[in-house]
């Protein structure tokens, strides 16, 4: 017997630490050389980590929302033999963080995982390799085709899924309690419990309240560490514009009739004019580098869409939004928010935009307070369109009306810039016919 000590290995791309998501083993279980035992999320992915080893669990190290450090001890197996076989190329599955304020990067290098055995070397005559020269290679993949995508949608282990199909559990009626909406076993052993369990009568005693604690960790615990800094380092500027936009939705649903069908929303327009406005104020359309004290003003405008998926809020962007004209953008909004809700986004996709342009839908309200999409300096959002009446020319009428509410980082641009930059989108939103003129 050997204790074979497995420690995280270094994940790429400069990674220094990852996050605990989930443990699929514990101390005295018995794994399998290549069986899952833990899932991890970096800043860049999340990522099944294999077994380096067969035999059995003596400990773990780090509990779900820890974050281990590279080379850290992550667990210990005692082995029955000194030597292991190669084992094979593991493949795992995994989902890009959502992009808040990450410029483009390249995609993930492949990790290599490798674990040493505090036991003696194997004899200097035997050709068989320790653990230790036989890595486990780990591939991170971000996306999947689409025969596989409704699968990969339901988020959980190949022994859950195995349990689950067992027992004749649906994962799909399942909501996940772990990050993601990732199916944990304890979500499993719930609903076995509740199917199991006698139901009480409406008379059968006092209704108890319960409290479920649930630990901030995964992409939810990324999402709200770049929110609250957002929120602290940048002083926001807020300002709501009332806009008209009766000849607007003339105009949109003409187009949808001479081409046939449905496919422009009023979003493509708002996107166009915000646009415009943007490369009328360039200052704008800027990222604040605060490591080394400058803003980077840019000639193109990438067009970041913010999108509700069930992993959280992410951002694809449109590069160089600015060629597009209005079919084109309105194809890219619709591919971007897609591949966004249904993980098929690549990682440079979710990252670099220059400005945010976020909606509710018909959840819009009144007005909304969006937070600024650090580093960039400003976001706007949509709020819902709805008829009131206003008095034009001195005679009341029935009109579309809809607001555009608006954050900015105060500390580069005035409020008067930022005001009249919502005011050019007024102008070219309510005269819908000056999208269309070259600037």
């Amino acid at each position: 017997m050997s204790e074979y000590i497995f420690k995280l290995p270094d994940l790429g791309e400069g990674t220094v630490e990852a996050e605990i998501i989930e443990w699929h083993v514990h101390p005295g279980d018995v794994v399998k050389e290549g069986q899952i035992i833990v899932d991890v999320m970096t800043d860049k992915a999340n990522i099944e980590v294999p077994a380096p080893a067969s035999g059995r669990v003596l400990r773990t190290s780090g509990q779900p929302g820890d974050m281990v450090a590279v080379g850290t001890e992550l667990l210990a197996i005692e082995t029955e033999s000194r030597t292991a076989t190669p084992p094979p190329a593991i493949v795992s599955r995994g989902t890009p963080a959502p992009a808040v304020n990450t410029p483009p990067t390249a995609q993930p290098e492949e990790g290599v995982l490798t674990g040493q055995p505090t036991s003696d070397p194997a004899p200097a005559q035997s050709p068989v390799q320790t653990p230790a020269q036989s890595p486990v290679q780990l591939t991170v993949q971000h996306t999947s085709d689409s025969a596989n995508r409704e699968h990969a949608r339901i988020l959980a282990s190949p022994a859950l899924r195995r349990q689950a199909m067992e027992h004749g559990i649906d994962l799909a009626k399942i909501h996940g309690s772990g990050p993601r909406g990732r199916i944990l076993r304890r979500d499993l052993d719930t609903l076995s419990a509740e199917s199991s369990a006698p139901k009480p009568s409406p008379a059968s005693g006092p209704i108890t309240e319960e409290i479920t604690e649930v630990k901030i960790i995964g992409v939810r615990r990324l999402i709200a560490e770049r929110l609250q800094a957002a929120k602290r380092e940048i002083p926001h500027f807020a300002y709501v514009e009332e806009i008209d936009i009766t000849a607007l939705d003339r105009l949109r649903a003409r187009l949808n009739e001479r081409s046939g069908h449905e496919h422009l929303t009023l979003l493509p327009f708002i996107g166009l004019a915000l646009i415009r406005a943007l490369q009328k104020f360039p200052q704008c359309n800027a990222l604040h580098d605060a490591q080394n004290g400058v803003l980077r003003r840019y000639s193109s405008v990438h067009l970041g869409i913010a999108t509700q998926t069930a992993d959280g809020l992410k951002v694809p962007v449109i590069r160089q939004a600015e060629r597009l004209g209005i079919d084109d953008l309105g194809q890219a909004i619709r591919t971007a928010a897609t591949q966004a809700r249904d993980g098929t986004a690549s990682r440079e996709s979710l990252s670099g935009s220059t400005f945010t342009l976020t909606s509710l839908g018909r959840l819009g309200g009144i007005v909304s307070t969006p937070v600024i999409n650090a580093p960039e300096m400003g976001i706007v959002g949509v709020n819902k369109a709805v008829h009131r009446p206003m008095v034009i020319d001195g005679i009341v009428e029935i009109r579309l009306m809809m607001n555009l509410s608006s954050s900015f980082d105060h500390r580069f641009i005035d409020g008067f810039d930022a005001a009249s930059m919502i005011q050019t989108m007024k102008e070219l939103l309510e005269e819908p016919a000056l999208l269309f003129i070259p600037s």
